[in-house]
């Protein structure tokens, strides 16, 4: 006589999270809301508009200091952040260069994460960040290709140009 087991049932997959190719994130460890991000599939890290960035030593500890200013409107922002490492990226050129990481939360629309986040001057790009691959893996997320704005509110700028 054999023993056999009931048979599986399939394993229930949660439908994936779609977010546009264009959402807005917040950084709200670092204190920044509502930054106008590209979802970059084709970039492997995140990067986060900086400038005046430099190494530090507080309490015994690297931490990296850099200006952020994420909009002509808005306000620029003096960041302070532990360092987490530092990392040979290729830029949009494909020239490899070095850059500081740091690790914080991102966030879109009510998910939440840690991401490791490298920042570089980026006053030359259309975003003042772009989300990589990297930050979305294993978060159950599918880019829109099509479609913005599906995990976050339109900023108000453009919302009101849609609606006149």
């Amino acid at each position: 006589m054999t023993s056999s087991s009931p048979p599986k049932s399939p394993r229930k997959v949660a439908a994936p999270a779609i977010i546009g190719w264009m959402e807005m994130a917040d950084l709200p460890l670092l204190g920044l809301h509502r930054i106008k991000a590209k979802i970059d599939t084709g970039a492997r890290t995140t990067a986060l508009h900086a400038t005046d960035i430099e190494e530090f030593v507080k309490d015994g500890e690297t931490w990296v200091r850099f200006r952020t200013q994420l909009a002509d409107h808005r306000p620029e922002h003096v960041i302070e952040a532990p360092y987490h490492s530092e990392r040979a990226i290729k830029n949009t050129s494909g020239i490899p260069e070095d850059r500081y990481i740091i690790r914080t939360n991102l966030q879109l629309g009510s998910r939440k994460w840690m991401i490791d986040l490298s920042v570089t001057d980026r006053s030359n790009m259309t975003f003042p960040m772009i989300i990589g691959r990297a930050a979305l893996k294993n978060h159950n997320i599918a880019v829109h290709t099509r479609k913005t704005f599906q995990m976050t509110d339109a900023p108000a700028e453009r919302r009101r140009k849609d609606y006149q």
